[in-house]
Formats: C-alpha cells, sequence, structure tokens
C-alpha cells in the first residue's frame, strides 16, 4: 500500500499531456477489440492491414474531440459525474465523425462500401466510453481505499440528506487532501428511499438505525446536508446525534456555496444557535414595504445588536434615508463598515450615521430639525442587569429620560410611529435594569393615550417586548464559548435559572412587523418559545465543541448576581394577551395610567439625577412600579417598608 500512496503523490504531478497519451492508448485498443469482436475473432491479413492503416484516422477524429471537451484536465482520482459527461461526449461525437467521414468515403470514393462499418463504429463507441470510464473509477476507488489505510485512525462520517447536497458533501469529504475520513451511511427521511443505495452506500432509517449503526461503526460525525429540514427537525438529529456523543456538523445553504461549488471548509460544525433557532418567520413584507419605502426612519442605538440589525433590515427596503444614531464612536464605525462590505447594494447616501446622547435635548433636536424623520425604532438603553444595579442614576438618566426625549420629540415633529424596543425583564422588575424599561414603557403608553384623548398629535406609541437575543453583547452564549476555548470552567449562576432566547434578525423581524401592525399604545408580546435551562445549554454546548463534561470542562455555579431572577416572565400578574392576525405576536392588555401623573413621577425621578443618591433613586422607581421587588440586590431593604412616599424619599436624600 505504500507503493500505491507514494504512486498517487507522484501523481498529482504527472503533466497532462501523459493522459492525453494514455487515453488514446485506450481508443487504440478499444478500436481494435471492436474490429476482433466484430469478425468473431477471425482476422486475417487483409483485415490486420485496414486496422493498422484505420487507426491513425480514428485517433486523429478521437483527439480533436478530448481535446475539445479538455477530457485530460480531471484528476483521475477525483473523478466526478462531470468527468464521466465528458467521457460521454467525447466518445459520442467521435464516433459520430468517424460515422460522416466514412460514409462520406462510401459515397463519393468506395461506391457501396464503408470504411469502417457501421457496426465496428457501435462497438468502438461502447468498449472506448467503457474503458475509459472504468479506468477513471478504478483509480478513484484505489485512490480511497490506500487513502484510508494512512497512518492514524479512520474517521467514520454520516450524512443526512441523501439528496445531491448529501452526495456533494460525501465526495468533498473523500477528496479532502489528507483526510482519513470514510463515509459509511446515509439517513433521511423520505421512505422511498430507505434500503436503497447511493455511490455504494446504504440509505438508513435515522430513527431506527442510529444507535445501531453507532454501535457497529462508532460515527465519529454526522453531517446534515438536507436542504429543506426545518428547524425543529434539526434540533431533534443534532439532540439525539450529541446523546450518542456523535459530533454534528452541516452543510450551508447552496447560495452560500463559494462559485456555486461546495468547499470542504464550508462544511462546519453546528453551533448552540442551531439548537435555539426557529423556523423562519414569515413576515408581510409588501405591507411592511409600503409603510417604509420612501420614508424618512431613525433609528437610535443603532450600532448595537438590535438597532444594527435594524438597520440590516431596513436596508432590503426603499427607505429614502435612514438616520443610524448611536453615543458609541467605535461602534458606529464598525456598523458602517459593515454596511459598505455587505450590502454593496445600498445606497451610502441614503444613510447617515450620527454620534449623539439621545438625553442631550439640544442635539436630539437639532437632528429631529434637519432631518424629518417619518419613523423612529428607538432601541438604545443600556440593559446589562448588574452593570445597572450599581449605577441606577445612569440607568434613568438613558432608559427613562432618553426615551422621554425621543418620545416628546417624535410628537413635537409629527413622526408618523414610534417604535420602542423593551425587555422581559421589565414584568415583575427585580432589578433596577427592568424596573428603568418599565418606566420608560409606561411613559410611552400614557403619552399615547393622552394624544388619543386629546388628538393632539398623529403619532402612534408602540412597544415590543421580548426576551434574550442570541450573540448580543453580553449575551450568555458568547461568554460560554469563550470560556469553552479557553478550557473552562463554565460559570452559571444558579442550576435552575430559565432564560427565553430569539435570535437576533428573528426578534428585528417582529420588531418591524409590530410597527406595521401598531395603531397606537400597544405593547406586543413576542412568542419566544420555550424558556431555556442555563445549565442545560452549557452542557449543549460543551457536547457541540467535543468536549465531555466532568472531564474536559467542568461547569461552576457562582449565584446570582445582583437583580437577577431564576425565572425570566413575558407579561405582569395581572396581565393577559390577545391575539393579533400574526402567531408569533400577541398584545398584552395592561393597565392604563394617567399621563399627567406619570410625567409628574418621572419628572421628581429625574431631578434626583442631581443629588446622585443611589438609594433615593430606587426608592422612588419602587414609588412609580409598585411590583418592582429587588432581588439579590443592595436596594432589597427597601421592599421592607409598608409604604414609600415622598417623605421616604426625602428623608434617604438628606441622608
Amino acid at each position: 500500500m505504500k507503493y500505491l500512496r507514494l504512486l498517487f503523490t507522484i501523481s498529482s504531478n504527472i503533466p497532462r499531456w501523459l493522459i492525453f497519451l494514455f487515453d488514446l492508448g485506450i481508443c487504440a485498443s478499444s478500436f481494435v477489440l471492436a474490429v476482433v469482436l466484430r469478425f468473431s475473432f477471425k482476422l486475417n491479413d487483409s483485415t490486420l492491414t485496414n486496422i493498422i492503416t484505420f487507426i491513425p484516422l480514428i485517433l486523429l477524429v478521437k483527439a480533436f474531440f478530448m481535446m475539445y471537451f479538455r477530457l485530460y484536465s480531471g484528476i483521475i482520482r477525483h473523478t466526478s459525474v462531470q468527468d464521466g459527461i465528458r467521457i460521454l461526449y467525447t466518445t459520442l461525437f467521435s464516433s459520430f465523425g468517424i460515422y460522416i467521414i466514412s460514409s462520406f468515403y462510401k459515397l463519393f470514393f468506395i461506391s457501396g462500401f464503408s470504411i469502417i462499418p457501421l457496426s465496428i463504429i457501435i462497438l468502438d463507441f461502447i468498449i472506448t466510453t467503457f474503458l475509459l470510464g472504468s479506468f477513471r473509477i478504478f483509480i478513484k476507488l484505489l485512490y480511497i481505499k490506500t487513502s484510508h489505510q494512512n497512518k492514524g485512525e479512520v474517521l467514520n462520517y454520516a450524512i443526512f440528506g441523501a439528496g445531491e447536497a448529501g452526495i456533494i458533501a460525501k465526495r468533498k469529504l473523500e477528496q479532502h487532501k489528507g483526510s482519513n475520513i470514510k463515509v459509511v451511511a446515509f439517513f433521511d427521511d423520505d421512505t422511498a428511499m430507505k434500503n436503497k443505495s447511493l455511490e455504494g452506500i446504504r440509505i438508513f432509517d435515522f430513527e431506527k438505525d442510529l444507535i445501531e449503526l453507532n454501535s457497529k461503526f462508532d460515527i465519529d460525525n454526522l453531517i446534515i446536508s438536507g436542504i429543506n429540514l426545518s428547524k425543529n427537525r434539526k434540533q431533534e438529529i443534532i439532540d439525539k446525534c450529541l446523546n450518542n456523543n456523535i459530533t454534528v456538523q452541516s452543510v450551508p445553504p447552496v447560495e452560500k456555496w463559494i462559485n456555486g461549488e461546495l468547499s470542504f471548509n464550508q462544511i462546519k460544525t453546528v453551533k448552540i444557535e442551531d439548537l435555539i433557532e426557529r423556523d423562519v418567520i414569515e413576515l408581510d413584507i409588501d405591507a411592511i414595504g409600503q409603510q417604509l419605502n420612501g420614508k424618512v426612519v431613525m433609528v437610535t442605538g443603532a450600532a448595537g445588536s438590535i438597532g444594527s440589525e435594524i438597520v440590516n433590515q431596513l436596508c432590503k427596503f426603499k427607505i429614502k434615508k435612514i438616520i443610524a444614531v448611536d453615543s458609541s464612536e467605535e461602534s458606529l464605525y464598525q456598523l458602517d463598515s459593515r454596511i459598505a462590505e455587505n450590502l454593496q447594494n445600498v445606497n451610502r447616501k441614503n444613510i447617515e450615521i450620527v454620534v449623539a446622547d439621545i438625553t442631550n435635548l439640544e442635539r436630539m433636536k437639532g437632528l429631529f430639525e434637519r432631518f424629518q424623520p417619518e419613523m423612529v425604532y428607538h432601541a438604545a438603553a443600556y440593559k446589562h442587569v448588574p452593570l445597572m444595579e450599581n449605577n441606577p442614576s445612569e440607568a434613568i438618566k438613558t432608559n427613562v429620560k432618553g426615551t422621554m426625549t425621543i418620545a416628546n420629540l417624535s410628537v413635537e415633529f409629527g413622526v408618523e410611529k414610534f417604535v420602542m424596543v423593551s425587555t422581559d425583564k421589565a414584568v415583575n422588575p427585580t432589578n433596577v435594569m427592568g424596573a428603568s424599561k418599565r418606566i420608560a414603557e409606561i411613559y410611552v403608553q400614557s403619552l399615547s393615550n393622552s394624544i388619543k384623548v386629546n388628538n393632539s398629535s398623529k403619532t402612534k406609541f408602540i412597544t415590543t417586548r421580548f426576551g434574550n437575543v442570541l450573540g448580543s453583547s453580553g449575551s450568555v452564549i458568547p461568554r460560554f464559548r469563550k470560556q469553552i476555548e479557553s478550557g473552562g470552567p463554565i460559570t452559571v449562576t444558579h442550576p435552575e435559572i430559565t432564560r427565553y432566547f430569539m435570535t437576533i434578525p428573528e426578534a428585528c423581524q417582529l420588531v418591524l412587523e409590530a410597527g406595521y401592525m401598531g395603531n397606537g399604545g400597544e405593547i406586543y408580546v413576542f412568542d419566544m418559545g420555550k424558556s431555556v435551562k442555563i445549565i442545560d445549554l452549557a452542557k449543549k454546548m460543551i457536547r457541540l465543541s467535543g468536549f465531555t463534561l466532568g472531564k474536559d470542562i467542568q461547569i461552576v455555579y457562582t449565584g446570582l448576581r445582583p437583580g437577577e431572577k431564576i425565572y425570566e416572565e413575558l407579561l405582569n400578574d395581572q396581565e393577559n394577551t390577545v391575539p393579533t392576525h400574526h402567531s408569533k405576536i400577541m398584545i398584552g392588555k395592561v393597565r392604563n395610567y394617567d399621563f399627567n401623573l406619570v410625567k409628574n413621577s418621572i419628572d421628581e425621578l429625574l431631578k434626583l439625577y442631581n443629588f446622585q443618591n443611589q438609594t433615593a433613586i430606587v426608592a422612588k422607581m419602587k414609588e412609580i412600579v409598585p411590583e418592582f421587588i429587588s432581588k439579590n440586590s443592595p436596594f432589597e431593604h427597601l421592599d421592607k417598608k409598608q409604604e414609600l412616599s415622598d417623605t421616604t424619599v426625602e428623608k434617604l436624600l438628606e441622608k
């Protein structure tokens, strides 16, 4: 075998002209064999002379078509269907050419006789096609056999999806230089394909046969190539593989293949996002487009996880101008670079990148005067729970004052719709961040009700509320991934903690849909699916990374962080929901507030910023949001009071 491996190593440097000559030798042998078969092995001197005479003509014709169809250009050990098609075209056109020449001679030179009988031409076509194809298949099989016997253990692969993508994936695995891979099974959900073979590999039933095959072959990897699999089915496959210690990889969609061809390096290990991702959301794109096309749209917090994706989504529509506002210079620069790199079809003149603080009234008023936005998506906010628990004054400044500033300017300048991005942490808040977002919700909702009653503005206010988004800054998944890469341990705050998760694109699509649907005053609640246990998430990430829990990576419990609660909620206990035309979006029925009372209370809260007494600020927040009960927080002592009043806040300020 080592001599064969050496031969294949040397063969990679064999010039193409040598392969061309070898193919010509096969063609010459095929013609001789065709003549011998035609005359049943009874050859006389005249027949032998004719064979020798006609061989140069045969080879000349075949050489022409071999060069035309570039038969010599393929790498023999990686023979594919395309090479087979080239062989067929070469032999077919060559035979046809020989027949034309023979007929020409019969008609004009040797009346009544063909120089090469049609029967020989047909036999030559069959034999040449067979020998050229068989030779290449033999070399390929020999190469696969020798490559599997290289030093090192053979990796057994299975492929889910016996369609074209699965076949291409199999070939790429076998052709990859230096790989020691052997495909041992195909799986497919199509019952009509069960127990059939594909390129010599049997197609099995995934549910029935996986465990038995894994026991027999010790499958190392399973590649998911089924392009039409639902997200739920994909998750079922991944879960079952992980439970059987099989690493899972996936083939990217065809549109992401490089120049229409799959690259070995594009077959990637499945990420945890694939386990949480749900089926594609059906949006009313035309209706959303009718509302947005030709409009000036402002996005606050445009450089953040949600804001930047909203900008990306908006770029798909024919929007007159997008004003991307954020206070982070570096993040805005990155957003601008991503737009330039990934959205080449977007006119850069239609996107304005603006560095601005939403709490700065003069700066924001100047932007509204200059650009006259017709739609506002308000995603700017501080969102990290532990940080805001230690900095309540900054939470109210950005999350409350910032929201008030943008909302008031929207009314003043006649914005058509104001869409606020909120959070599930605003429901029965246990931390400062959630409470600050709830206060912002209350202000926006009460302002909307006041406008409707007084008919004082056309602005419609819509609030959207959802849970954690995958991949956002500070999200648990990037943190876990970094901890795994550094060898662990993975830190989890509590063994029972659960969270709702949604992908960033999914969340932003629902924000756009809710913005289109809203008539003003609604709080839209998104269907977040099932809550996910964080410990289960950590365990799956460890297994997806190819490590063993307890052996390679440890999990350490660190205790709940300040303000953190074990279970997240999407609706207050006193609230319920009503369905909308979109199955993923519901309207939360919340209690109404008097705008003047709300405004006065929030004004008093914001005045406390000047004193920088964090306890007094939190006490006032609890007064505005009575359901705000601190958890694992230095402000828990405030909840022991029977009643929080202005007098209580004044006493705190005196201290």
